[in-house]
């Protein structure tokens, strides 16, 4: 497979680095883990099979041989030789035609699997792209080449089942539980991170989604730094919450006051700068 046009922000990933975060190294991996690996069981991948992150859209590609490949996550317009394709979530791309996605019309990231999934260097075990710490193969460029495995049988999928859940529209509401540090804040500020609304704002990227709103005081706080994880709400000095994303560091001294569900982190993957979030406590 070689890269015509590599976008704005395209990266390999594979499900990560896990249990290596006592050496400072996240776990990486795909901002949106179900958009990932739904696009992988389409083209008959095992789950962790490396396949592409599409950020804002604009990577075309072209096989040497024919594949299948499957499209998920944000949805976009992809295109075939120039010529719209009308569903890409699965599709058989011909040798030398060139696949292009653009910029999706809802949520920010997309997945490009191709059967017998794509072969690229291994870092610490893993082929993720790390943007916090340059682990991982090179950032994608037009002009990369990636070796493909053996093509896979495609499993018949009804593909009227197969889904992303991506933001579509009014507010992003994601479930959390309170702590580590949660009770370094007063009562009002707890209030105040779970009922008034927040937005993405323009810092957001695989290591994190800063929000704006009514910010939290954290008053004077000296905490040695903690390792953390995918979903931590940190506060720092500004008051104004991050939400740690897959290339998530430490936590440099600032209390995390929640994390994030597993189960709704992915939704944060695909929001876009102005979105609209509600964070909901769980027990």
């Amino acid at each position: 497979m070689t890269v015509v046009r590599a976008g704005v922000a395209t990266s390999v990933q594979d499900l990560g680095r896990p249990g290596l975060a006592h050496l400072g190294v996240p776990a990486s991996g795909p901002a949106d883990r179900r958009s990932f690996r739904l696009a992988n069981r389409l083209a008959g991948n095992p789950e962790n099979t490396p396949a592409f992150e599409v950020t804002v859209g604009g990577l075309a590609v072209t096989l040497s041989a024919p594949r299948y490949v499957a499209v998920t996550g944000a949805p976009a317009p992809v295109t075939v030789d120039g010529l719209p394709v009308h569903d890409a979530t699965l599709l058989r791309l011909p040798a030398g035609s060139v696949l292009a996605i653009g910029r999706p019309w809802a949520g920010c990231r997309t997945y490009l699997a191709v059967s017998g999934g794509m072969e690229p260097e291994r870092v610490l075990g893993s082929a993720s792209r790390d943007s916090l710490t340059g682990l991982g193969p090179d950032p994608v460029a037009a002009g990369s080449r990636y070796g493909l495995g053996p093509a896979r049988p495609v499993p018949g999928v009804p593909l009227e089942l197969a889904f992303s859940v991506v933001p579509c529209g009014g507010p992003i509401t994601v479930r959390f539980r309170w702590g580590p540090r949660h009770e370094l804040f007063g009562a009002a500020d707890r209030h105040r991170l779970a009922h008034a609304p927040w937005r993405v704002s323009a810092q957001c990227d695989r290591v994190g989604a800063r929000l704006t709103g009514a910010a939290l005081a954290i008053g004077s706080v000296d905490l040695p730094s903690e390792g953390t994880m995918r979903g931590a709400i940190q506060v720092p000095p500004s008051g104004e919450p991050i939400v740690f994303l897959a290339d998530h560091p430490v936590t440099g001294g600032y209390p995390v006051i929640g994390v994030v569900t597993d189960a709704d982190i992915d939704l944060l993957g695909q929001a876009v700068p102005g979105d609209e979030l509600r964070l909901t406590p769980v027990r």
